[in-house]
């Protein structure tokens, strides 16, 4: 008897389904998913809307917003996985790539994906460059997300193909140094000195200087925050455009919601928590705007910029604050809440629905932005 790929797919999809169904079996799909693939999840999303649905639960509504149930299905799953021990920080970041995995898709084909090394604040720091078949004279200075201490080039590896592929310019991604090895304010100086090298070195990928632009999600919107402020207060070239995804803003205030999602949502209080005391053993810099940019006391003469918060995010307010802020200061902003997605959002743009829509609007952003000769 010969079996199909269709057939195969459609039994992945059922034993998905049927481990979701019944929690007798939880235990099998921890293992399974304990050794994860990419694409592991791909036929789970393959099922019919209703099926989704189904196993997804009630919708779940706080603070007037109700959660996205492709993503809701991936917090079920995701809450079978074992969890990250937080006393353990090599576990934590193979945690992190083995939750990426679940959900990066396929990687997209660009024309290249190059290896090299950019400027730090103290030698030199792996990058990787993305460049699209087609391109504009636009670049991307990208840092990752993880809490300044988890998350890496791969991480984030099959979010920066399809940002470069979707919004048509180069990406450069930048492994800055992370805690409990490097504290504050190692990775924001790390940052201010790839971003300024990109610029000095933009002919040479192909870009123009005038047209790159930095940007982040999470502990990366933070460095890229970071990177806008300094270049003015240190007479350096701006960025075209300043990209904060979800960002982390403040490491002293706390605000609503920290307390209203504080767990179940990806990102929860003892994380923050966690990556805060990594990042700032000593609290006394946890103030400094080269680590909570929205102390900053002047905003003004800052880069155009598009922030991102999301409506099931610990750090929402936070965000919403600083967005806030920066208008006041006269700063051109585009806010975009996106009200029914949590924070990391990004890395799960394979899902249906909110979040290929949120990665949506970003590429189309750059793509206008950084629009200039190829």
């Amino acid at each position: 008897m010969s079996v199909s790929v269709a057939d195969v797919t459609s039994g992945r999809q059922l034993l998905l389904a049927s481990l979701l169904v019944n929690p007798r079996l939880d235990s099998l799909l921890r293992g399974a998913l304990a050794a994860v693939q990419t694409n592991a999840l791909t036929p789970l999303y393959a099922l019919p809307v209703a099926v989704r649905r189904r196993l997804a639960g009630a919708p779940i509504q706080i603070d007037g917003n109700t959660l996205d149930p492709d993503l809701q299905l991936l917090l079920r799953v995701e809450g079978l996985l074992p969890n990250a021990p937080k006393s353990d920080v090599a576990k934590a970041r193979a945690h992190l790539r083995t939750l990426c995995k679940l959900v990066s898709g396929q990687p997209r084909e660009l024309q290249r994906v190059t290896e090299l090394t950019v400027r730090g604040a103290d030698g030199q720091l792996g990058a990787r460059l993305y460049v699209p078949r087609t391109a504009s004279g636009g670049l991307l200075v990208f840092f990752h997300g993880g809490g300044w201490v988890v998350g890496d080039l791969d991480t984030h590896d099959s979010f920066c193909r399809a940002l470069a592929d979707d919004a048509g310019i180069r990406v450069l991604s930048v492994d800055y140094r992370l805690a409990p090895e490097a504290p504050a304010p190692t990775a924001a100086e790390d940052a201010i000195a790839a971003f300024t090298w990109a610029v000095d070195h933009a002919v040479d990928f192909g870009a123009e200087p005038g047209l790159v632009a930095v940007g982040g999600d999470s502990a990366g919107g933070n460095l890229a925050a970071v990177v806008a402020q300094q270049c003015v207060r240190r007479d350096l070239p701006l960025p075209a455009l300043q990209v904060l995804l979800y960002p982390a803003l403040d490491l002293v205030g706390r605000r609503p919601s920290r307390d209203l999602f504080a767990e179940g949502f990806i990102l929860t209080e003892a994380d923050i928590l966690w990556y805060r005391d990594h990042y700032t053993p000593d609290p006394a810099v946890r103030s400094d705007p080269l680590v909570s940019p929205l102390l900053a006391d002047d905003l003004t003469g800052l880069p155009p910029a598009y922030i991102t918060t999301a409506g099931f995010d610990p750090l929402r307010d936070e965000g919403n604050e600083y967005a806030a802020a920066l208008k006041a200061a006269g700063v051109d902003v585009t806010h975009v809440c996106h009200t029914s997605l949590t924070h990391g959002h990004v890395n799960l743009r394979p899902l249906p629905g909110a979040t290929q829509d949120a990665h949506t609007a970003l590429a189309n952003r750059l793509r206008q932005t950084l629009t200039g000769p190829a």
